[in-house]
C-alpha cells in the first residue's frame, strides 16, 4: 500500500477528552474517529488491526470445535421476558420500536437469542455437544461512556454459546474455550492473566475473566506470588488474618468519643491503630435488617454482600432515617453490642478480641468488646476486598495486585436460560431434559485498546507484530526528488508485496521528520529508511519499532533479514 492510495490522517495534538492513552492514540494516528457519545467509526488503518484480531479469533475458535453463524443484532423483548433477564440489564438495555410498535432491544448479548434458536434446532442428544459463535456488533447504553472504545456504547463481541447434555460435557468444552482464549491471546501478543470472577448479569454457577494487564485497567487482579491462584477483586477469596481468636485481656468499657464519625477519627482520637477497630454497616435484609461488620482496615466487598441470602437483592445501605430507627444513633456510631440485626462478620473480625466498636449511641464506643461475652455474632462470612500482603487462598505465597484490562469472560451458565425457555432435548431414556449451557464472550474492539495500552512509549504505538497494521514501513528521503531512492525503495517495495508481506511506502510529498515521526506514532514493527548517503553505500537503515535502534543493512540482505524477522 502506498500512502497516496490511502487513507493516513494523523494529528499531533493529543484530544482534551480522551482520558487513557489508547483512545489518545487511536485517535491521533487516524484509526478511530468520535460520532456520538461511546459511538466510532473505524477508518482504515484501524479495521486493519480489528480484522487481524477477528481472524486470529476465528482460526482458535474454529480449531476448538466453534460453529460461526450469525445472529440479528436486534431482538424481541418477549425473549427477553421469557429469560426475566430485563431488570438484570435495566438501563443497559437500548428499547426501540418498529412501525407496528413492536418492542425490540439492541442485543448487548445473545444468550436469549441462541437459546431460542437451539430450542427450535436441537431435540436430540445425539445432536450434542455443540458451539455456536458469532462475532457481531452489540450495544449497552453505558451511562458515561469513556476511555474511546475502551468503554464505548457500541462496539463488537466475539460470543459463542455451548450446548451440552451433563454438566461433564459442560465442563469439557469449557476447558477447551479456556485453552482457545489463552491461544488467542498469546497470538496476539499480550501479556495476561486468567482469573477467577463473578458472574453478575450473566448468571451461571462459575466463570472467569481474561484480563491484559495494564497500569489504566479498570479492573483490580489479585494474584499469588508464587502459586497458580488469581482472581478478580470482586472474586479474590480474602482469607482470615488471625489464626484464632485470644481470651480477652481488657474489660469493656464506653468511651466518651465526642464527634468522631469515621475510623480514622476515631483512632487519631482514641490513639489506637485501624486494626483494633471494626465497623459495621446496616444493609436491608431479606427477613430483618443486616450488619455485615469488617476490620477497620478493611473494606466490605459488594460483591461478596450481594451473593448473601440474608441480604435483600438488590443491594442498599439503610439510610439515617432507618439507621436511628434500629440503633438510636448516627451511622459513625453502630456497634455489634445490643443491636437488633442478623448480623455476619468476616472472617478476620470473627478472630478478633478487645476491639472497638460503636455503642449504638451518639459519641459514645465500647473498648474491649470481646465476642461469646460481650457480643454474638449470626454466622461468619468472606466480606472484605482481599488485600496485597494477604496469605494466597491456595495456600501458595501471598496475594500480589496488578491491574487489568476485561477483553474475555466465559461463563458455565448450566440450565439457568434452558429452563426459563424450555429448551430440551429427548435424553437417551427417551425423555425430556433441559440442556446445560456455556456462553464465552471476548471483547474485539476493546482488545485493539488493550494492546495499545499495554504496547506503547512517548512516541507512540508499539504493535505486536501479528496484529499490526502493516508489517514493513519504507521511508524514502526525497523520494519525489531523488530517481534512484525512488527506485530503490519501489523496488523493495514490489518485491516484498510479491512475497506476501504487508508493506506501506510513504510516498507523500512530505518532510522527512514529519515521515519519520509519524510512523514511529503508527507503531509499524520493522521500519527501512532510505536515502542517497545509504544508498552511496549499497544500504539502507533498519529500525525495529520495539526500540529504534538504527541499523545499516546492505540492500542485498534487507529482504531476506525482513522475511526472517517476519516469518511469513
Amino acid at each position: 500500500m502506498r500512502t497516496t492510495a490511502f487513507h493516513l490522517v494523523t494529528r499531533k495534538e493529543t484530544p482534551q477528552d480522551a482520558e487513557i492513552i489508547s483512545h489518545q492514540l487511536m485517535i491521533r494516528t487516524g484509526m478511530i474517529r468520535k460520532l456520538g457519545a461511546g459511538l466510532y467509526t473505524w477508518a482504515p488503518l484501524g479495521l486493519r488491526v480489528l480484522q487481524k484480531i477477528e481472524n486470529i479469533i476465528r482460526e482458535e475458535m474454529n480449531a476448538a470445535g466453534g460453529l460461526e453463524m450469525l445472529m440479528p443484532a436486534v431482538q424481541p423483548k418477549e425473549l427477553w421476558k421469557e429469560s426475566g433477564r430485563i431488570e438484570d440489564f435495566g438501563g443497559q438495555l437500548l428499547a426501540i420500536h418498529d412501525r407496528a410498535e413492536r418492542d425490540y432491544f439492541f442485543g448487548p448479548t445473545h444468550e436469549e437469542v441462541m437459546t431460542d434458536f437451539v430450542r427450535n434446532e436441537i431435540n436430540s442428544y445425539k445432536q450434542l455437544p455443540i458451539n455456536f459463535y458469532q462475532v457481531q456488533t452489540k450495544f449497552r447504553d453505558e451511562i458515561r461512556p469513556r476511555f474511546g472504545v475502551m468503554r464505548s456504547r457500541e462496539f463488537i463481541m466475539k460470543d459463542a454459546y455451548s450446548f451440552h447434555l451433563t454438566p461433564e460435557s459442560l465442563e469439557a468444552t469449557y476447558q477447551s474455550m479456556k485453552q482457545a482464549y489463552t491461544n488467542i491471546i498469546n497470538r496476539i501478543g499480550l501479556d495476561f492473566r486468567c482469573v477467577l470472577a463473578d458472574s453478575g448479569a450473566i448468571g451461571g454457577s462459575g466463570s472467569q475473566e481474561f484480563h491484559v494487564i495494564a497500569d489504566s485497567g479498570e479492573d483490580a487482579i489479585m494474584y499469588s506470588d508464587t502459586g497458580e491462584y488469581a482472581a478478580n477483586l470482586e472474586k479474590c477469596e480474602a482469607v482470615s488474618l488471625l489464626n484464632e481468636r485470644k481470651a480477652p485481656t481488657e474489660d469493656l468499657q464506653k468511651v466518651s468519643t465526642p464527634g468522631q464519625k469515621t475510623i480514622d477519627e476515631l483512632c487519631d482520637f482514641l490513639k489506637v491503630c485501624n486494626k483494633q477497630t471494626i465497623k459495621t454497616l446496616l444493609f436491608e435484609g431479606v427477613e430483618k435488617p443486616v450488619a455485615l461488620v469488617v476490620r477497620g482496615d478493611h473494606s466490605l466487598n459488594e460483591v461478596k454482600a450481594v451473593n448473601l441470602a440474608a441480604v435483600a437483592s438488590p443491594l442498599r445501605m439503610l439510610d439515617e432515617e432507618e439507621i436511628k430507627g434500629i440503633t438510636g444513633c448516627e451511622a459513625g456510631s453502630i456497634g455489634v453490642r445490643g443491636l437488633d440485626a442478623t448480623i455476619i462478620v468476616d472472617r478476620t473480625v470473627a478472630n478478633m478480641n478487645d476491639f472497638i466498636c460503636g455503642a449504638n449511641e451518639n459519641d459514645f464506643h465500647f473498648s474491649g468488646v470481646n465476642w461469646q461475652r460481650d457480643a454474638n455474632f449470626d454466622s461468619i462470612e468472606d466480606l472484605r476486598d482481599a488485600m496485597a500482603g494477604d496469605p494466597s487462598p491456595d495456600g501458595e505465597g501471598s496475594l500480589q495486585v496488578a491491574r487489568g484490562i476485561e477483553v474475555g469472560h466465559i461463563f458455565q451458565l448450566g440450565n439457568k436460560y434452558s429452563t426459563a425457555m424450555n429448551a430440551v432435548v429427548l435424553n437417551e431414556q427417551g425423555k425430556s431434559q433441559a440442556l446445560e449451557m456455556g456462553c464465552y464472550g471476548m471483547g474485539v474492539t476493546r482488545m485493539v485498546a488493550a494492546a495499545i495500552e499495554q504496547n506503547h512509549d512517548d512516541k507512540g504505538i508499539i504493535w505486536p507484530a501479528n496484529i499490526a497494521p502493516f508489517s514493513v514501513a519504507i521511508l524514502p528521503m526525497n523520494y519525489l526528488k531523488s530517481e534512484r531512492v525512488k527506485h530503490a525503495a519501489d523496488e523493495l517495495y514490489e518485491n516484498l508485496k510479491a512475497k506476501g508481506i504487508e508493506v506501506i511506502l510513504d510516498d507523500r510529498k512530505v518532510r522527512p521528520g514529519f515521515m519519520m515521526s509519524d510512523f514511529e506514532l503508527l507503531g509499524i514493527p520493522h521500519q527501512v529508511i532510505i536515502g542517497d548517503r545509504s544508498l552511496d553505500e549499497n544500504q539502507v537503515e533498519y529500525r525495529n519499532r520495539t526500540d529504534m535502534e538504527p541499523t545499516k543493512v546492505s540492500r542485498d540482505t534487507i529482504e531476506s533479514m525482513l522475511m526472517d524477522s517476519i516469518k511469513v
